[in-house]
């Protein structure tokens, strides 16, 4: 496999207003760590005046990955798009399912298939859609 270390692939999520609350749910939640949070210094005029701080850029690792992310007017859920977690454990499969599905949408409930001892897909509650997998 021919890999260029001068180049990196990163996740860009928008969000409607909540990247903040997001990514610090992230970070709580599934033991990622906030990079950076940068606020606009004055959101643009077309940016809902309940947005009080909305976010400029924010990065958070999660399992070595980075993801990106920014607060975009008429920012719409991920639709084709899964951000995909492997986990090591059923257990820990379980845990994250829980609290990733809490207030969101399941379009595949966990459960044992032919490739997974565990697998699910889902949209939490910021939009962001993800597949959940344990031993493939």
């Amino acid at each position: 496999m021919n890999t260029d270390p001068s180049l990196k692939l990163d996740i860009y999520i928008n969000y409607p207003g909540h990247c903040e609350e997001a990514f610090k749910f992230y970070e709580q939640g599934l033991g990622g760590k906030i990079k950076m949070m940068l606020p606009h210094q004055q959101p643009p005029a077309n940016f809902p005046a309940e947005w009080k701080q909305p976010i400029l850029h924010a990065v958070i690792e999660i399992g070595g990955m980075l993801v990106r992310g920014a607060d975009v007017p008429h920012a719409e859920p991920m639709r084709s798009a899964y951000l995909t977690l492997r986990l090591d454990s059923p257990e820990k499969a379980e845990h994250i399912y829980k609290l990733l599905s809490s207030n969101g949408e399941i379009f595949m409930k966990m459960e044992k298939t032919s490739f997974a001892n565990r697998f699910a897909m889902l949209r939490d509650k910021f939009g962001t859609s993800w597949m959940l997998l344990n031993g493939e």
